[in-house]
């Protein structure tokens, strides 16, 4: 039986959240609270690493998982731990992500 993946969140991730809720929360705290539990359910349903895709713009060794409009970039650290890097808003522009992150 394969042992749970841990998720680690880095700063810049916890970061990403922050800010995420600031800018929704100007229109609407609720909207902004239900945002970021669908970020943070989503990431709690990893089962294995490999579970989502490679993002199409980092390669390996990043993956990704979308939830609305915002990527969960996730970094494999070992067989048994995954790091949330970065959530991104897929509106932008995608060279901007690949600067943050390399």
């Amino acid at each position: 039986m394969q042992k749970p993946i841990k998720i680690i969140w880095d700063n810049n991730a916890k970061e990403d959240l922050k800010l995420i809720f600031e800018f929704i929360k100007l229109k609407s705290h609720q909207g902004a609270r239900n945002v970021i539990k669908e970020i943070v359910d989503q990431s709690k349903r990893i089962h294995y690493a490999e579970q989502y895709q490679v993002d199409e713009f980092l390669g390996e060794p990043f993956r990704r998982m979308i939830i609305r409009d915002y990527k969960i970039i996730y970094k494999i650290h070992s067989e048994s731990e995954i790091r949330i890097l970065q959530i991104f808003d897929s509106r932008q522009n995608t060279i901007k992500l690949r600067q943050m992150l390399l």
